[in-house]
């Protein structure tokens, strides 16, 4: 699968049909892989945290979630047309699991949210067989819980689980239970609170110019004002010196 390094970073060249097939090719063989959707925000926290960028690197699939992210492959000689947007993907993939009657499992998310994402998840999709949906709690799980929640997770026969716990925090979930979980694991972050109704999606033309931030920004101004400060700038300055550098070295 064709890959370039973002900031050190993997991000897989794909598309949301070649994703797709990709993901229920795995869920169909009963593999364990995990599924990673990034966008500026996890390349800057893998930049600044080393372990976090060998969790990502070692991921199974890295989709371009962002669209600055879209452009730096392009720039980069990779002709993609489209990011693969996490909580887009999760439909995608929702929908072939319903028609291929694959059964699907959901792991975060806030109780009430988890519930209505649920319901709307299967109005929307006639046949999807959700057999798992479980909200851990905030902090961390004991020893005794976690195995608790691998076993409810593998017995309930889930071939494709979606993990909303957030970055950095869902990705080494995901990594630490790797072979552990017999399924497919896809970090979606916040498709849960998307697709529960609970938060607004950006405009399609806002998402497409690469101003979905912006569009966060104002609608959750006290959570995400700190995030969008520190790494925008940031990823803007190092990824135009990283492609002066790449095209100074091609030359």
């Amino acid at each position: 699968m064709i890959h370039a390094h973002i900031l050190k970073m993997k991000v897989h060249a794909t598309t949301y049909q070649a994703a797709t097939e990709q993901i229920l090719a795995w869920a169909n063989d009963h593999q364990s892989r995990t599924v990673c959707a990034a966008n500026v925000h996890m390349v800057m926290e893998a930049y600044d945290d080393g372990a976090l960028r060998k969790v990502v690197n070692q991921a199974d699939l890295v989709t371009p979630d962002g669209m600055p992210l879209v452009w730096m492959l392009r720039w980069l000689g990779h002709p993609i047309e489209d990011r693969v947007y996490g909580p887009t993907l999760m439909l995608r993939v929702l929908e072939a699991a319903a028609r291929r009657g694959i059964l699907v499992g959901f792991y975060g998310g806030a109780p009430k949210v988890l519930d209505s994402l649920v319901k709307n998840l299967q109005s929307r999709f006639q046949g999807l067989d959700v057999v798992f949906s479980f909200s851990p709690p905030f902090r961390g799980p004991t020893l005794e819980e976690d195995l608790a929640s691998i076993q409810d997770i593998n017995h309930s026969g889930a071939r494709i689980l979606f993990v909303g716990l957030g970055c950095p925090k869902q990705e080494l979930w995901m990594a630490a239970h790797r072979d552990r979980v017999k399924a497919v694991m896809l970090g979606v972050g916040a498709a849960f609170d998307f697709h529960a109704g609970k938060v607004r999606q950006a405009p399609r033309w806002l998402q497409n110019s690469g101003l979905e931030w912006l569009f966060r920004l104002l609608t959750e101004p006290g959570r995400l004002w700190r995030r969008y400060l520190k790494h925008n700038p940031r990823f803007a300055i190092l990824g135009i010196m990283e492609l002066a550098r790449k095209k100074g070295n091609s030359i």
